[in-house]
C-alpha cells in the first residue's frame, strides 16, 4: 500500500495520552525515551485525541505538555524509508502530495479545535514539535526551551504549515531567516519576538500553564470558544489555500536525492552535501 493511515499500535501504547482534570482535557506527548519523536502514527492519533476533545461537554481548554527533556525533538529519523512508495517518481511524489494533505486534515481538527490549546514547552521543540507549538493559541515556554525548524538542514521543506504560522507570529523576514538557516533560538528570544506568551522556570512551566488554563476556564466557555473562531478567521485567511500550495511544494523534495541523503547524515550525525537534485 502506498499510504496507510491504519493504527500501528493499540491504543494503551499511544504517544499521545488523554487525562480530562475538571474542565481541562490534558493531552500529553508520552515517548520521552525518543525525545517525543514524531511520525505518521503520532499525526493520525493527533487527529483522533482531537475528535475526542471536540464534542467531551467537560473539556473547557485543553494543555498540551510532554513527558521529559523535550518537548518534541522533531520527526523521528528513524521511520522506515519506504514509509510512501510509488510505482515511478511521479506515483511517488502524488502519494507524498496526498499523504501530506492527509496530514494537514488532523492537524487542521486539532488547530480549529473549539476550546483554545494552552502548549507548554520544555527543552527541544524542533522542527515538527515547532509546528504543534505554533498550532497551539497560547504559548509557554521554560527558559531551556529551543526552537527551530531544520527541515531545510535534511533537504526537506516545511510542510506541516509551521513556516506560515511563523510568518503570522513574527513576520516573513523572521521566519525566511529562521526557516532558511535552521538557526535555534531560545526562550528569552522567542519571548521577545511574540512566539511565547510567558516564560518560566521548568520546574513552574506546568504549574503557570495549568494556571492559565484555568483563568480560561472559569469564563462563559460559549464566549471563549466564539473568540477564538473569530480571531483565527481574521488571522488565518487564506491559510487553506496556502497549505495545499505547501503540500505540493514539499511533495517534489520528498522525492528528491537531497532528501534521504539528509536523513541519514542527520541520523548519523555526519556532514551532508547537497547536491540539489
Amino acid at each position: 500500500m502506498p499510504f496507510s493511515t491504519s493504527p500501528l499500535v493499540d491504543e494503551k501504547d499511544w504517544m499521545l495520552r488523554l487525562d480530562v482534570e475538571g474542565h481541562v482535557a490534558v493531552l500529553t506527548l508520552d515517548n520521552p525515551g525518543k525525545l517525543n519523536a514524531w511520525s505518521w502514527e503520532a499525526t493520525r492519533q493527533l487527529g483522533a485525541r482531537a475528535n475526542q476533545i471536540r464534542f467531551d461537554e467537560r473539556v473547557r481548554v485543553v494543555v498540551l505538555r510532554a513527558e521529559g527533556r523535550a518537548f518534541c525533538a522533531g520527526i523521528d529519523l528513524g521511520m522506515p524509508e519506504d514509509r510512501v512508495t510509488g510505482r515511478s517518481p511521479a506515483e511517488k511524489a502524488r502519494n507524498y502530495y496526498e499523504g501530506i494533505r492527509w496530514a494537514h486534515d488532523q492537524f487542521k481538527s486539532f488547530a480549529e479545535l473549539p476550546q483554545p490549546v494552552v502548549v507548554a514547552v520544555q527543552g527541544y521543540c524542533l522542527g515538527f514539535g515547532f509546528e504543534l507549538a505554533l498550532m497551539a493559541d497560547i504559548r509557554l515556554a521554560a527558559d531551556d526551551a529551543v526552537f527551530a525548524l531544520p527541515e531545510a538542514q535534511v533537504g526537506v521543506g516545511i510542510d506541516g504549515g509551521g513556516d506560515l504560522r511563523l510568518a503570522h507570529e513574527v513576520g516573513a523576514g523572521w521566519a525566511k531567516l529562521l526557516a532558511m538557516t535552521g538557526r535555534r533560538i531560545d526562550a528569552a528570544l522567542a519571548e521577545r519576538l511574540g512566539l511565547v506568551q510567558q516564560v518560566t522556570t521548568t520546574g513552574e512551566l506546568e504549574q503557570a500553564a495549568m494556571a492559565v488554563a484555568g483563568e480560561i476556564a472559569g469564563n462563559a466557555p460559549l464566549a471563549v470558544q466564539s473568540i477564538k473562531r473569530t480571531i483565527d478567521h481574521f488571522t488565518y485567511r487564506g491559510l487553506a489555500e496556502s497549505m495545499r500550495f505547501e503540500a505540493m511544494s514539499a511533495a517534489i523534495e520528498f522525492v528528491s536525492e537531497d532528501m534521504p541523503a539528509g536523513y541519514a547524515a542527520k541520523a548519523a550525525k555526519k556532514p551532508v552535501t547537497f547536491e540539489g537534485k
